[in-house]
């Protein structure tokens, strides 16, 4: 008897799981619903410029004469549009319902270029990436965190408070934020100015004869590394902070601490080996440290 109600059973579990898994995927939010890839033929130095409301934008370099781009997103309340017009590529994300939801406005991209590209990118939340793109560099964010990887080219990032790091990045170099961290690590590059009012400013790289490197804030701390071999003219003040150096420093001439009004600023000033490049550290009440790597 029970051999043969055995395939009944079998039929009926087997049915039993499958209206279970049918369940278990009609309740799942469909994570990623739109997906839009593209491909499109480019010229050299090609321009590719991004707007977008939240989301995570990744852009990387490869060996072709083409740009792809992939977005995906969830919501029916926002629409990707990616259009060529000659050798540039516009992609904007775009609101159909002004009833969204910040979690509905988000629209992830990966997108493909050649090495020397263009790049404008605006992306209010989420996260800007770009490694190995060769050009004029310009990022605009509200809270979106920029990381940049071995980028080159003149480098352009403001944001309102979303942190920035880059790591290897040559050329020009400019950032303005007001409360982001910004993070310079092992820049190559002859010209940097960097601002933040409220954030915090590190700097770990060479400083290139004939150099400029310019780091300000309001209150947040600034620290800068320097190496033996490294040769720059110094001029650090902090108006209430403080100013902390290496004691191995020794500048000419002589190093000296001083305020020009007791209790009010602090700085110092001097050059270090032959001072062929110029840096400059200025912060209205945080404290500025110059640490030997």
């Amino acid at each position: 008897m029970n051999a043969g109600r055995e395939p009944g059973k079998v039929r009926a579990q087997a049915a039993a799981w499958a209206m279970g898994g049918i369940l278990l995927l009609a309740a799942a939010p469909a994570a990623f619903a739109h997906r839009v890839e593209r491909k499109f033929d480019v010229s050299i130095r090609p321009v590719v410029m991004v707007h977008n409301d939240n989301g995570r934008i990744t852009v990387k370099s490869w060996q072709k004469n083409e740009i792809q781009v992939v977005s995906e997103h969830a919501s029916d309340k926002v629409e990707v549009d990616v259009e060529q017009r000659g050798n540039r590529i516009d992609i904007t994300t775009h609101v159909l319902n002004q009833s969204v939801t910040p979690a509905e406005l988000k629209a992830d991209f990966e997108i493909s270029v050649p090495e020397e590209t263009e790049l404008q990118i605006r992306n209010d939340a989420g996260m800007v990436v770009v490694e190995r793109v060769s050009g004029d560099l310009t990022f605009e964010t509200v809270l979106a965190d920029v990381k940049l990887e071995e980028v080159a080219g003149y480098l352009v990032v403001k944001t309102v408070s979303g942190s920035l790091v880059c790591v290897r990045c040559a050329g020009r170099i400019e950032v303005n934020s007001i409360s982001g961290n910004l993070r310079l690590i092992q820049p190559i590059s002859p010209n940097v100015r960097a601002q933040t009012y409220s954030g915090s400013i590190f700097f770990d790289g060479d400083f290139l004869p004939g150099g400029a490197y310019v780091l300000k804030n309001h209150r947040g701390p600034i620290e800068v590394r320097y190496t033996e071999s490294d040769s720059f003219d110094l001029r650090a003040t902090s108006i209430y902070g403080k100013v902390d150096r290496e004691p191995s420093l020794t500048l000419t001439p002589p190093s000296h601490e001083r305020r020009t009004t007791p209790g009010i600023s602090n700085s110092l000033f001097g050059t270090f080996n032959s001072g062929a490049a110029r840096v400059e550290l200025t912060s209205f009440s945080g404290t500025i440290s110059i640490r030997k790597r």
